[in-house]
């Protein structure tokens, strides 16, 4: 059977069933040419008829209509066409560019100027180049992709398409350069060819024409249809549109009114503004030689018109994506500041816009022959088009923000429909205690009742006994409510609690409420603590509603607030109730001396109150309800000031006019929201604003101050476990928030890893966190220890206690204003926060710097420019700008190349953590998508860095092209531009450098130091003139004048005071502690002498202002003991003298050597742990087989020089402290004689009594030392050795009679020597004696350690006898307390080792109990 002819159709050639073909009729194989006749789609497109909307150029307009079109023949009509334009990227020379479009004699011609082809017979093909390029398949010359062209045609068939698929296809040309012109006729699809016809031409003609007829048959049409010469119309405007005006092109003879790509995109524009009210707008740029944008805007679909190198990409592609995406990202930008509910992203934004992009792109590849859609990367097109800020911001204006904006809005809105409430009888919300009318015919008059918590809501429940249930409903808040001002639409609709009460109320999303008639309640009561987060969540819930129904706060009574008592005061059956502090205050200084018998009871919650209070309050609930009232629009902007962000600046303004004091008088029954902004919930952003931003004086936040104070306070120098000392620092700091915060505060404190603390003021003993993770694997607070850091009383000294400002909350003296350290520690340790309006952060600097400006301040000179500076970082740390309102750094870390495929990392950049960099480290990928690097070694632990990388040796060379500080992030920035601090005045304040932080210090600073030696020397003139009067009444007492036994105390009082003795009454008691009940008993102290035992105070009559006499001892009316006064009082007269020579410079500067000191102790612990990890690490590489670091370790600082005038002998005896302050590890160990008999054959000369006597007084006054704090002021650790099980801690107060206390941190005496016997009558009546006035028995004995002291009796009398008794020769030595001791004094008998802090407490519990109030006594002054 004869096989059919070729046909163009796909369905002509199945004639049966595949079954009865022969092997030759299945397997065929075809000629290239027989190939695009069988299968044109997959070289031209579709042959078949398409409908499709297009742009077509009709009636002298552009018009978008559905176009019946074969796109197979647009496309052979398009490729001649490409090739005309693509001749003016070869001959720039060329000018013009004729199409005729002949639909009667079905004719097309392309005519343009320029360089035609070359008449020449090519040597290999040996046939004429414009045969061979027009007749023969695959020939083109664009083949060589070496060459970057930008031409539209690429593969080889371009105008061949067109040939094949025409009836006659004619190629002219004039070779100007050979002066030939060429002409050659092909017929039926190519299948015939005549001679070319060749003659000669000018050298000036230069000239291509190609005329075609096409085959209408294939393409199933029998003449040029009008849909199809509209759509070649069109085309010919684009090459117009995309040549420009150096190219005049024509159609059918009229010459197209196109002079750039911006007339041509007006085409489009004007036809769209014909159904507009308002013209679109027009954005134009030519962003370089090869590149043209064109924006507008569009109706919700992207709409694009573009070309690549004169063809049109209809689809678009990389290059549209490549320009749009630029657009885009700005405009999200834009939409999402000015809506931060919009949550708008890129492709929303492009479905407003329209956008026009003409380019030449090198070697351009499409997704298919049709060249619908450019697929060519980004990076391979040869040239950059970075659109101008010019154009964007106009693309902002042009209105496509303000179409995103309302299409977000209208877009939340739906989504927030999606969670309206109904008014239902019932609804189903978890935890609601529904109103029984609530949703019926009588709900405007039900109130629902929100309270903050289910403990809240037991009170109101407790209520609902008084009130009923009928019109009262009750749901409990969980927390604080969303910001919905600033919150997403996701956020939002996700909200429960917000979906909640939508329900509850019957809220429906966009209603505007002119009554609460279609509401499920009429009314919505808030109920929350009166403390400042229950403000804000007030305020929040106001925000709520202000935000979606504004109309509805502006209903009256729709809402009310709950308010109940803060504070409680009861007499008898006498009850009051204060709203507010401020209201309680004044109350309290009303009372005057009058305060006795109340009993103060403070609410800082409502789960204080009980049910009974609860029925108390709903009784009266025309005094406990409030409601809001809408004045004015400035209660709306009241309410934007509190929580909207486009506000910040406002915000500011208003925290910054805040003043102390400001209260809501809750005595007003209706309160305006714009009252409740300005003046109560203001209060919560300044209490935000004060935990988040540190003060200038002491660089402590609020919880981290309170944490110091309760150090301070319980001389926290024995490890606790952070759990414990935290519940200790709620308990005595009057702390309010959670105990997790608080214990990671204490954490925090205790860090000391690179990048945390320079100086952490507290003892880490456990894991505190590393530089693994910036400190997140720290263990659980109930398994780690800390205590004071021995710095930290160095830094912030004892003798400035008593000139701070000290708060008051709830009847408890609390944290001071601020502490007053010796240098600003918000330098040391620097500081981050943010809070309501500013945020803050400050770096660290070294603190040998700002010890040295301070005293280059002191010294009058000028400060040196201060650096950030991180203990034990080993990187660099540079200035890179600097400006007005701060600097900016650059910090980099250390790197080493070992050879062309090794790299060694040992230092990273401040606050970048070591696994977080390990895991940046194996992900990193090259442009290949492939690891970066073979392997990565990590040698690190827990404080070094150290990375050994192995790449190939082309990543090696990639990555020093690229930079390898940028490769492998070794660098960050730090500014200081930022630095907000709280100033004395406790004021916001910004600071510019750290050097204006350092200067408004040391003013103030330098005030303190002159208000401590006033204070001082106030005490010391009050000591002596105490010392004095002691003296002349033990004389007076001895020689018989005052008679003391058997008398009534108010005779001798009356006695003294006519004898012209000095009153020394006890401090009145405040008021608030007065008042009963409003001060724990462990908070008061005992203003009696230290002389007085502790167990009989109770029997003097309570407020004589002689008990500092009659309270004395027994044993200390003796003659000795006025010797000893005497000596006492004639030493403190010369310390007082040297006092007043000293000025605050002097004290200041001793101050400083002290902290030199203690900086030197941690250089060289650092240089000693650092050379141990060293020596780690070498071993560890060796066993690796790794090669050892090249890097050296830097040195410690060099310490300063030690004064000392001890000799060699004595610093043997006892080791001195480097700390001038110290309170833990380091207390200086008092020398231990080896027995009797050994301390007899060291003995010296005894010094005199008095000498004795004074150096006892002249050591507790050289605790001030003039201020310095080289010696422990107030409380002085003689030993506290850990070691040792038998060490027992005495303490006693500078300034008072009964003992003698020892030196705190100088180097220890050598054994005192021992003195001469009294005689043998008197020799145990006067041991006994003197060793009362050794160590009184009125004084606290603390056990620190298991010892013989671990008694429930307080007297060391008994002790001490107890002791006499033991065996002369037991291998035990007696630590002596004194320096020196009295001549008169016999030695006291062997004993097991006892070692003594002096301290004035009175009492102390057995047990010793980690958080014993007892130990607070003293430290709560």
């Amino acid at each position: 059977m004869a096989t059919k002819p070729l046909q163009t159709s796909n369905n002509a050639n199945v004639s049966r069933a595949a079954g009865n073909k022969t092997i030759e009729e299945m397997y065929q194989k075809k000629s290239q040419l027989e190939h695009i006749l069988l299968r044109p789609d997959t070289y031209i497109g579709s042959i078949e008829k398409h409908t499709q909307t297009l742009w077509v150029y009709e009636h002298e307009e552009m018009v978008n209509r559905p176009v019946t079109y074969v796109p197979g023949l647009y496309k052979i009509f398009d490729e001649i066409l490409v090739n005309a334009a693509d001749n003016k990227q070869r001959d720039p020379k060329m000018d013009s560019v004729k199409v005729v479009i002949d639909v009667e004699r079905n004719l097309i011609s392309v005519c343009n100027s320029g360089d035609g082809v070359p008449v020449e017979i090519h040597q290999e093909e040996g046939v004429y180049v414009p045969e061979m390029i027009f007749g023969h398949l695959l020939t083109s010359s664009n083949y060589d992709d070496n060459v970057k062209k930008t031409t539209g045609g690429r593969n080889g068939y371009g105008a061949k398409l067109t040939n094949i698929f025409s009836t006659e296809f004619t190629i002219e040309t004039a070779d100007g350069k050979r002066q030939k012109q060429y002409k050659q006729v092909f017929e039926n699809n190519m299948g015939k060819k005549s001679e070319p016809v060749i003659t000669k031409c000018n050298k000036s003609d230069n000239w291509t024409k190609v005329s075609f007829k096409p085959d209408l048959g294939k393409f199933g049409m029998t003449h040029l249809e009008d849909d199809v010469v509209a759509l070649m119309s069109k085309r010919v405007f684009d090459i117009a549109g995309c040549l420009g005006n150096t190219v005049k092109v024509e159609l059918n003879g009229k010459r197209i009114p196109i002079k750039s790509f911006g007339d041509y995109v007006d085409l489009y524009l004007s036809a769209a503004n014909k159904s507009r009210s308002e013209p679109l707008p027009r954005m134009v740029e030519k962003v370089n030689d090869r590149w043209e944008v064109c924006v507008s805007i569009s109706e919700g679909q992207f709409q694009q018109v573009s070309f690549v190198n004169s063809i049109a990409t209809i689809k678009g592609g990389t290059h549209v994506d490549y320009v749009t995406s630029q657009i885009t990202n700005y405009i999200v930008g834009i939409v999402n500041k000015k809506n931060k509910n919009a949550n708008v992203k890129a492709h929303n934004v492009k479905n407003h816009l329209w956008v026009f992009v003409n380019s030449l792109i090198d070697n351009p590849s499409f997704d298919s022959q049709t060249k619908e859609t450019l697929t060519l990367r980004q990076s391979s097109f040869g040239s950059k088009c970075e659109l101008s800020e010019d154009i964007l911001k106009k693309v902002a204006k042009s209105g496509v923000v303000e179409n995103l904006l309302s299409w977000a809005t209208f877009k939340q809105s739906k989504e927030l429909k999606k969670s309206d409430g109904t008014k239902a009888d019932r609804v189903h919300v978890e935890k609601l205690e529904d109103a029984n009318k609530a949703g019926g015919k009588e709900s405007k008059s039900c109130t629902l009742i929100l309270t903050e918590g289910d403990s809240a809501k037991a009170l109101a429940m407790a209520g609902m006994s008084v009130v009923g249930r009928d019109y009262y409903g009750v749901f409990p808040l969980r927390g604080k409510l969303l910001n919905v001002r600033e919150a997403t639409t996701t956020q939002i609709t996700n909200n429960k609690e917000i979906e909640n009460i939508k329900k509850i109320l019957g809220l429906k999303q966009n209603m505007v409420y002119e009554n609460v008639n279609s509401l499920r309640y009429g009314h919505m009561m808030i109920m929350t603590d009166q403390d400042h987060d229950g403000s804000h969540i007030k305020g929040l819930l106001i925000n709520f509603i202000h935000s979606f129904w504004p109309t509805l706060l502006k209903v009256p009574s729709f809402l009310v607030e709950f308010i109940t008592p803060i504070v409680k005061a009861t007499r008898k059956k006498e009850v009051l109730s204060f709203y507010s502090m401020p209201e309680y205050e004044s109350w309290k200084e009303s009372l005057s001396g009058n305060a006795t018998g109340w009993t103060i009871k403070y609410y800082k919650g409502l789960g204080t109150s009980t049910s009974k209070e609860g029925r108390e309050y709903f009784e009266r609930l025309n005094v406990h309800k409030k409601d809001f009232v809408w004045e004015d629009e400035q209660d709306g902007e009241a309410i934007e000031l509190a929580f909207s962000k486009k506000k910040i600046e406002a915000r500011k303004n208003w925290l910054s006019h805040f003043e102390p004091g400001t209260h809501l008088d809750q005595k007003q029954q209706k309160i305006s929201f714009s009252d409740f902004v300005n003046k109560e919930l203001i209060l919560f952003s300044m209490a935000d604003l004060q935990r988040s931003i540190p003060s200038m004086v002491d660089g402590l936040k609020p919880g981290q101050r309170k944490i110091l104070f309760c150090s301070f306070k319980r001389n926290f120098i024995k490890e606790a476990k952070v759990a414990q000392f935290s519940g200790y620092v709620s308990e005595h700091s009057a702390y309010h928030h959670g105990e997790q915060s608080l214990a990671s505060t204490i954490i925090g404190m205790a860090q000391d890893y690179v990048g945390s603390n320079n100086i952490n003021l507290l003892q880490p003993s456990g894991q505190f966190g590393t530089r693994n993770m910036g400190g997140k694997d720290a263990a659980s607070a109930r398994y780690i220890f800390t205590k004071l850091s021995s710095a930290t009383r160095v830094l912030f000294p004892k003798d400035d206690d008593v000139l701070l400002n000290y708060l008051n909350e709830d009847g408890q003296k609390i944290e001071p204003t601020w502490y007053m350290p010796i240098i600003p520690t918000v330098l040391v340790n620097g500081c981050e926060g943010i809070g309501t309006g500013w945020s803050s952060f400050i770096p660290n600097y070294n603190p040998r710097d700002i010890v040295a400006n301070v005293r280059r301040l002191l010294n009058g000179e000028s400060m040196v420019t201060m650096d950030p500076w991180y203990r034990n970082f080993k990187g660099t740390i540079e200035k890179t700008a600097s400006k007005d309102g701060g600097a900016t750094y650059t910090i980099t870390g250390v790197y080493e190349e070992i050879d062309d495929t090794t790299l060694r990392i040992t230092e990273l950049p401040i606050k970048r953590w070591t696994d977080d960099y390990k895991n940046f480290l194996e992900a990193l990928k090259t442009n290949n998508n492939t690891p970066y690097f073979q392997s990565v070694g990590a040698y690190y632990d827990d404080t070094s860095v150290d990375f050994q990388l192995h790449l190939s040796e082309e990543n090696m060379m990639m990555a020093r092209q690229e930079g390898l500080l940028k490769l492998l992030k070794l660098t960050t920035t730090i500014s200081t531009t930022n630095m907000h601090l709280f100033d004395e005045n406790n004021v916001i304040k910004k600071y510019a450098t750290p050097e204006q932080i350092l200067e408004e210090f040391f003013v103030l600073r330098l005030q303190y130091y002159e208000k401590r030696k006033k204070v001082i020397l106030e005490n010391l003139e009050l000591e002596l003139l105490k010392l004095e009067n002691k003296v002349k009444f033990i004389l007076g007492v001895v020689s018989g004048e005052i008679i003391v036994n058997n008398r009534k105390k108010s005779d001798l009082v009356q006695e003294l005071r006519r004898r012209g003795f000095t009153p020394f009454p006890k401090k009145t008691k405040p008021v608030e502690a007065a008042v009963a009940g409003a001060v724990d008993s462990t908070e008061e102290e005992s203003e009696e002498s230290s002389d007085a035992p502790a167990s009989s105070s109770s029997t003097f009559i309570s407020g004589s202002d002689y008990d500092y006499l009659l309270s004395l001892a027994i044993a200390t009316l003796t003659l000795e003991k006025v010797q000893e006064l005497c000596g006492e009082r004639d030493k403190m007269q010369q310390q007082v003298e040297d006092l007043k020579k000293a000025t605050p410079r002097s004290l200041w500067l001793r101050d400083l050597e002290s902290l030199d000191a203690e900086l030197d102790k941690l250089d060289v612990e650092d240089a000693k742990a650092e050379k141990e990890r060293e020596e780690a690490q070498k071993k560890l590489r060796k066993k690796a087989g790794v090669l050892p670091l090249k890097t050296g370790t830097a040195a410690p600082r060099k310490q300063a020089p030690k004064k000392t005038t001890k000799k060699a002998s004595e610093l043997d005896t006892a080791e001195a402290s480097s700390s001038a302050m110290d309170t833990g590890d380091n207390v200086v160990e008092v020398a231990k004689p080896k027995g009797r008999q050994g301390a007899k054959k060291k003995a010296p000369a005894a010094p005199k009594v008095e000498d004795d006597e004074m150096l006892d007084l002249a050591q507790r006054l050289a605790q001030y030392n003039f201020g310095s704090t080289s010696e422990n002021p107030s409380k002085t650790a003689i030993s506290l050795d850990d070691d040792d099980d038998d060490d027992v801690v005495v303490e006693v107060a500078p300034a008072k009679v009964g003992r003698k206390p020892a030196a705190a941190s100088k180097v220890a005496k050598p054994p005192a020597a021992p003195r001469k016997r009294a005689p043998a009558a008197s020799k145990k009546q006067q041991q006994l004696a003197t060793e009362v006035v050794e160590v009184s028995p009125e004084k606290k004995v603390r056990k620190m350690r298991s010892s013989p002291f671990n008694k429930k009796s307080s007297s060391v009398l008994g002790r001490l006898a107890n002791t006499n008794n033991k065996e002369e020769g037991e291998e035990q030595s007696v630590e002596n307390v004194a320096a020196e001791t009295s001549s008169a004094r016999p030695k006291r008998a062997n004993r097991r080792q006892m070692r003594y802090v002096l301290s004035d407490s009175e009492s102390e519990s057995a047990n010793d109990s980690e958080f014993d109030e007892a130990e607070d006594d003293e430290d709560d002054e």
